[in-house]
């Protein structure tokens, strides 16, 4: 069993907490992983969920209790458990596989070995034409191994268990393969069924009058069978993991750094803050860091679920485990270790793994109980058959049916392995759910408020129009704006540059720029230079003014009008004493954004803009995109306010959002969607972070999360109904025990195949415009 590291300190009352989780061993059903929860919690100041699919135990305890207290009460218990690795170590959870690989192989041969020996102990007992003289005792010795050997797991479990006062689904299993094994000692030995010539017929429902019936064929079958269930469940549950293990995967194994000016190749553990690393076209990226040198596109998919590789560039930032598809990169490492995208994506999914959606509290409680209470009834069956006078074969057969049938693991199972596959499948799409408690939230949701800056659109100023005056080539002026602005480190002076460059890269000359001269800077305002022989001067209409330039043009002063009344940002341009042009500059709707918003009211979220920006930008991106309501001017403070007014409206609201002015609707919403792109005070207060940049992400993340809460309760009906039916059918002798294990052993595994049908889940591909 593998371990991560918790939660670090916290601070509570009556002094710090810590959380770690531990790796549980020996737990076999849902019954098993609320025996080991219930001990845990009973120690002061302790806090425990126990996960039986993961095999782990999230605990939350007082700093000054010593972790070894927590594994002492566990192996007090009768199970075992490991305290986590050290923190450079997060990203150690495949270090277990090769344990549970080797778990999987060893009950692999015990259930080859069982099912060789069963097979022909079923047929005989079954098909009375099979039955040659003195079958009875070749099958006495074609069981024996099974029952004894095939079954150990199972019985030393229910004596560790019995030694601890407990019973769990081995316990069933145990009492009801000895029982109908040592019945059919003593009838052979010392009854009728060991005399030659003895045959039995076929019984698919409970039968037999007295010590002439042999149950062989039960305690080797049952043996077999519920092998073969726990063979399947492992393996399925392995599947399940798959997702989390591909995601460990992703990290790069050493990386080039340049030390001396000189390449060498060390391991990603050794690599510290602000070193400097070469990726070299096709490698992995060894951890987040700063483009220094070098361009490239970055194939994000594998953290981001995005196909289309991202262009980068000096100064743009690089996620670790993604692939240089493009050219030689150098990069500087801002983080590493526990520290990077990878990890915290990687901390934040096992986490989730580990807990507990609220539904299946109700599953805990019942299987509790559920062990003891399945011995009474199968005791009660046993009694009541031989007081209405239906022969003692009958009445054990049974009471035994009753003990294999009622096995909790599908009620164990329901939740756990629907929270694996689709945390996992998450974090393949670049969705991280950050507990299972968040299920519950996306079911009620009904309203979702969409922070216009950063998410409905980029968050990133880009050149929108280019308007030239008449008799003025546009090329001339967006090369001599593009010349000034080039010298100035203002946002929208940047955007001026690289919209330049776009447009002018096909024109005669390229994106050629003159040179500039005598440059100069009017805070807020606006700039000025010499370029191209000409002085230039770029800014605000009165400052332009000011300047000496003369009226704007009609035809500019209307299209300057229009895209303000949009609220962007307006650039006048002058030369020579004359407006020459106006350049348009405005924050870029994200492509998808209309499409996400589409999806988003088809499944019935009312969607809301909400931003700090002023009305007319407000309204114009919300028009582009088809959201109606709108929320505009409002500081992060009235952020908070206008979440908590719709909540008092009745609203179930969830947020989007992705900079440090969201973080604090984003922790008032019910439910909290970061932007991944965005700050890490705004991923820290989400309950949802969405790695890819695009707002599809957001009803995909929803999508998913409830189609994870339909998966659980879909489980939980199925096990609660299958125990429901199950237990009275085979009190009432409507069972033979060996059908009554071959489904119990398919409710288990139809749990864990139902919960990995997440695997298919797809996210919505962008509409072709």
């Amino acid at each position: 069993m593998s371990t991560v590291t918790g939660a670090g300190p916290a601070a509570a009352p009556g002094g710090a907490v810590r959380a770690v989780e531990l790796a549980i061993g020996g737990m076999t059903c849902a019954s098993c992983a609320a025996r080991v929860e219930k001990k845990l919690s009973k120690l002061e100041g302790v806090t425990a969920t126990v996960n039986f699919a993961t095999g782990t135990a999230r605990v939350s305890f007082p700093a000054a209790l010593p972790a070894t207290e927590l594994i002492s009460v566990v192996e007090q218990a009768g199970y075992t458990a490991a305290l986590p690795p050290p923190p450079d170590g997060v990203l150690a959870r495949g270090a277990g596989e090769a344990d549970g690989a080797g778990e999987a192989a060893a009950l692999r041969q015990r259930l080859l070995v069982s099912l060789a020996l069963a097979i022909p102990v079923v047929a005989l007992a079954m098909i009375p034409s099979l039955q040659f003289r003195n079958w009875q005792w070749a099958s006495l010795a074609l069981a024996s191994p099974v029952a004894v050997w095939g079954a150990w797991p199972f019985h030393r479990a229910a004596l560790i268990n019995a030694r601890h006062g407990a019973a769990t689904m081995d316990t069933l299993v145990s009492v009801g393969v000895t029982a109908a094994y040592l019945w059919s000692v003593y009838a052979l030995f010392f009854g009728d069924a060991g005399q030659a010539g003895a045959h039995m017929s076929a019984a698919w429902l409970a039968s037999g009058s007295g010590t002439e019936a042999i149950y062989l064929d039960v305690a080797a079958g049952v043996t077999a069978l519920i092998l073969l269930g726990r063979f399947l469940e492992a393996r399925a549950k392995r599947r399940a993991g798959a997702a989390l293990r591909a995601l460990l995967s992703l990290g790069a194994q050493d990386a080039a750094v340049l030390r001396d000016g000189r390449e060498a190749r060390v391991p990603v553990s050794q690599l510290a803050v602000g070193e400097e690393f070469v990726v070299r076209p096709g490698e992995k990226i060894a951890t987040d860091g700063v483009v220094v040198q070098g361009n490239s596109a970055v194939d994000t998919s594998m953290l981001t679920g995005e196909p289309v590789p991202a262009e980068v560039g000096p100064g743009d930032g690089v996620t670790g485990g993604c692939v240089n598809a493009g050219g030689r990169l150098v990069v500087r490492a801002t983080a590493v270790g526990a520290a990077t995208q990878l990890a915290q994506m990687t901390r934040l999914v096992t986490e989730a793994q580990a807990g507990k959606a609220p539904v299946q509290r109700l599953a805990d409680r019942i299987s509790a109980v559920f062990v003891p209470a399945v011995i009474a009834v199968a005791a009660g069956t046993l009694i009541a058959w031989l007081a209405a006078g239906q022969g003692a074969g009958a009445a054990f057969t049974a009471a035994v049916a009753v003990l294999i049938v009622a096995c909790p693991c599908a009620m164990g199972l329901a939740t756990p392995t629907a929270l694996l596959v689709g945390t996992g499948r998450g974090a393949q799409l670049g969705i991280v759910i950050k507990g299972p408690e968040v299920l519950e939230s996306t079911r009620a949701v009904d309203t979702i408020v969409l922070d216009k800056t950063g998410t409905v659109t980029t968050g990133r100023m880009s050149l929108a129009d280019v308007a030239a005056a008449p008799g003025v080539d546009p090329g001339e002026l967006l090369r001599l704006a593009a010349a000034v602005e080039d010298a100035s480190e203002h946002p929208v002076g940047a955007a001026i540059v690289a919209g330049a460059a776009s447009r002018l890269r096909d024109a005669p000359g390229g994106g050629t720029l003159p040179a500039v001269e005598s440059f100069a800077s009017a805070q807020g305002l606006g700039v000025r230079g010499v370029a191209g022989g000409h002085a230039v001067v770029l800014g605000r209409r009165d400052w332009l003014e000011s300047q000496g330039a003369l009226p704007v043009p009609a035809d500019l002063a209307a299209r300057a009008a229009g895209a303000e009344a949009a609220g962007q940002t307006v650039v006048f341009a002058a030369w020579d004493g004359a407006v020459r042009g106006v350049l348009v500059v405005a924050d870029t709707i994200r492509p998808t954004s209309a499409q996400a918003v589409r999806r988003l009211g088809a499944m019935g979220l009312r969607p809301v803009l909400l931003t700090g920006d002023n009305e007319a930008a407000a309204r114009s991106v919300a028009a582009a995109v088809g959201i109606s309501e709108v929320i505009a001017g409002v500081l992060p403070a009235g952020k908070v306010e206008a979440i908590r007014r719709l909540q008092q409206a009745g609203r179930v609201v969830a947020m989007a959002g992705d900079g440090v002015n969201d973080a604090a609707a984003l922790a008032q919403a019910d439910l909290g969607l970061a932007m991944g792109t965005g700050t890490d005070a705004a991923i820290e207060a989400s309950d949802l972070t969405l790695v890819r940049g695009d707002l599809l992400a957001v009803p995909d993340a929803i999508a998913l999360s409830r189609r994870t809460l339909t998966t659980i309760k879909g489980n939980l009906f199925w096990a609660f109904g299958y125990n429901t039916a199950a237990i009275p059918l085979a009190a009432l002798g409507f069972l033979n025990p060996l059908i009554a294990a071959a489904a119990m052993a398919f409710s288990s595994v139809f749990v864990v195949t139902n919960s990995l049908r997440l695997r298919r889940i797809r996210p919505a591909a962008p509409e072709r415009g």
